[in-house]
């Protein structure tokens, strides 16, 4: 699975019906549509323990196959970062509660002023703050971070801060961000910027600091490292936010330490021997079939499911539109024919996984049916304004086919030979061919052997239409230098989940992000009418328009077929060796990892 995209964290803005209130008096916290959870005297957030002690080593595997590692800055597009260096590292104005949709709190920020026209945003950082040099954090080094992410930094920073017009030392304290457009969400985006020190690396320029360690002020420090084998992470032992409500009862294990597996094999074996404390599987046949074993049996190791409320958001075969055999949207539509999901599941899954159906999937923001209401309205504006707008966005919405009966693959892959015809790619000589005789093929790129199952069930498919479709598997780093460049045909990529969708929507969808390497627009979408949608929905003033123009944007892409839609679980699946606490509540709306990592604890030694 494909997720090459520098890490960046992700805030929201307060509500409209609050800026009356904002103006008046500094908040603590702030939410798009509610009043947040914790009120102005709270201590933690209710799913960590605050009392957890902190103590021992969390020993894990490296994430995402990544297989070692070149560089400490994990903002920077060329390269492969440490693994967890930006999320035990760098910190963040305000930070997103894990129990909530749409609210964020201080972190290094302790409060936020909101101009009367919300045009602009003051943040006065915390006194305490400190980078782990021991210098204070000022508004000096947030504007320093900010003016270097947008000028050095990865594409998406440029994507998601790019209705922000400035970034303004007020005093040493307080920095203001102001914005070019009343974009409802801008008013605490800004407070997901990584803060870094100006002494980072001085002299060297930022898109080619390597082995430098951050100068920072995340609780923890680079302990040791070996490339290609391990690191090791600290805590910091003058970590000035240990207290700070947000971060109370986190960050608990005195080192964590990253050691490198060469495949899912031996990631497993290695587990299973101990030299490793916590895996997350996303394969559902390992999870049935290779996690059993005396050391299961007798309890030394926990098996378990957890479960979350995300949105499932999208996963699937991505089409590289800048290709020309993906141009023809019928093209598109025939090869989403030749996936069986249902033999699939049964066959490969275990019947563990649900199908995607949304670009919101299992949210409120899904399309579903024919479009009413706000979103029709919309829809129909922006067609009244000269947007084509294709005229089946105005039924149902697409649902992906399946096999199940009276269905089947042989009525699916008839379909979509009709399809192909229509676009004039017609079956003969052995392949599906064009009016010039060339045949139609592709490649599917992939970085892990975990896929290669469904990949080559799904070539198979494929070559049974007459498409010419070759498999390559290589290793992490090759794919996302390849991704930066857009240099596929097809992948499989996870996108990141979103309970509030926002301005990241303009580095998936947005025109100008489709020409912009290292950006999220995998797929080379470029469509005036996504843009129009696109800046609807961030300009939502209300949750009732943000659900409208969401749906409306998901129906429209829908229609497009850029994606084969794959499937999701509403559990991670977790096994680890039973010696940690773990807190009595958990989050609503969290990744396996990050929890893992910032709330548990440990409670036997090994």
């Amino acid at each position: 699975m494909v997720n090459p995209f520098p890490p960046l964290c992700r805030a929201l803005c307060c509500a409209s019906l609050l800026a009356a209130s904002l103006a008046a008096h500094a908040e603590h916290a702030f939410s798009l549509y509610d009043t947040p959870k914790y009120g102005p005297g709270f201590t933690h957030f209710d799913y960590v323990n605050p009392d957890a002690p902190r103590r021992g080593t969390l020993y894990l595997a490296n994430p995402d196959r990544r297989t070692s590692f070149d560089k400490f800055n994990p903002f920077s597009l060329k390269g492969v970062s440490a693994a967890g260096v930006a999320e035990l590292m760098f910190e963040t104005l305000t930070v997103q509660a894990s129990d909530e949709v749409a609210t964020v709190y201080g972190l290094l920020a302790d409060d936020i002023r909101l101009a009367p026209d919300r045009m602009s945003i003051d943040f006065h950082i915390n006194a305490r703050a400190r980078f782990n040099n021991g210098d204070k954090v000022t508004a000096g080094d947030v504007k320093y971070s900010f003016d270097t992410l947008m000028d050095k930094g990865a594409p998406a920073f440029k994507s998601v801060f790019a209705d922000v017009k400035r970034c303004v030392v007020v005093d040493a304290a307080t920095v203001r961000f102001e914005f070019a457009s009343q974009n409802h969400e801008l008013p605490l985006i800004v407070g997901s910027v990584p803060v870094f020190s100006k002494k980072w690396a001085q002299g060297t320029p930022f898109d080619q600091i390597q082995l430098t360690p951050p100068i920072s002020s995340g609780p923890y420090l680079i302990d040791n490292y070996d490339l290609g084998r391990a690191i090791t992470y600290r805590r910091n032992p003058d970590y000035w936010g240990q207290q700070v409500p947000s971060r109370r009862g986190m960050y608990n294990f005195e080192r964590i330490v990253y050691r490198f597996y060469a495949d899912d094999v031996a990631r497993l074996q290695a587990f299973k021997a101990g030299e490793f404390d916590v895996v997350v599987e996303y394969s559902a046949k390992n999870w049935a079939r290779s996690y059993t074993g005396p050391q299961f049996r007798d309890g030394r190791i926990i098996k378990k499911e957890f479960r979350h409320s995300n949105g499932a958001g999208m996963q699937g075969f991505v089409m590289n539109l800048r290709r020309d055999q993906f141009k023809d949207v019928r093209v598109r539509q025939a090869i989403g024919l030749a996936l069986d999901y249902e033999w699939m599941n049964r066959q490969l899954f275990y019947s563990q996984y649900t199908r995607i159906y949304s670009f919101f999937n299992n949210s409120q923001l899904a399309a579903t049916g024919v479009p009413e209401g706000d979103e029709l309205a919309l829809l129909k504006s922006i067609q009244a304004g000269g947007g084509k707008i294709d005229p089946a966005v105005f039924g149902p919405a697409p649902v992906p086919p399946n096999t199940n009966p009276p269905g089947s693959l042989r009525e699916n892959l008839r379909r979509a030979r009709t399809l192909l015809a229509e676009a004039g790619w017609v079956y003969r000589d052995g392949a599906v061919r064009n009016a010039k005789g060339q045949p139609l093929s592709f490649e599917i790129l992939d970085d892990q052997g975990a896929m290669s199952r469904v990949v080559s069930v799904f070539a198979r498919n494929l070559r049974t239409l007459g498409i010419d479709v070759s498999q390559r598997t290589a290793d992490y780093a090759l794919v996302a230098k390849r991704m930066e460049e857009f240099d596929f045909d097809m992948t499989s990529i996870r996108f990141p989940d979103v309970s509030s969708p926002g301005n990241e929507m303009f580095d998936m969808f947005g025109s100008k992000a489709a020409d912009e390497k290292g950006s999220n627009n995998a797929w080379g979408l470029k469509d005036p009418v996504v843009d129009q949608l696109v800046q609807a929905l961030v300009a939502a003033d209300s949750r009732p328009r943000l659900t409208a123009a969401a749906r409306a944007l998901d129906r429209v892409l829908l229609h497009k077929y850029i994606v084969v839609p794959h499937w999701y679980s509403s559990t991670h699946r977790i096994a680890y060796q039973n010696r940690f606490g773990i807190p009595a509540k958990a989050p609503l709306y969290y990744q396996a990892d990050p929890y893992v990592i910032g709330t548990w604890w440990e409670e036997r030694a090994r």
